[in-house]
């Protein structure tokens, strides 16, 4: 299983999965915007059987996004934005 993060826009990514969007990348950010995080989101609400590893659960927060990477295995990031 590979994973890449295709940034849309800054702070904002889709998960892919094998070449298949299958979640999201998204920073949060507080209204003073500040940045407080980061989350990885499926898509689909499957049963925990059916969710790709390493997703236990719909949602997994992260304090960096070297962190969401770093649990995905080395996801490699892709920067859209370049290439528009």
């Amino acid at each position: 299983m590979t994973y890449e993060l295709h940034r849309l826009a800054p702070g904002s990514y889709d998960l892919l999965l094998d070449g298949a969007i299958m979640g999201s990348v998204v920073r949060e950010v507080t209204r003073d915007g500040d940045g407080r995080g980061w989350h990885a989101e499926l898509l689909e609400d499957s049963s925990p059987e059916h969710r790709p590893h390493p997703f236990i659960k719909i949602e997994h927060r992260f304090k960096t996004l070297e962190a969401v990477t770093s649990w995905l295995g080395g996801a490699v990031i892709l920067d859209e934005l370049a290439s528009a």
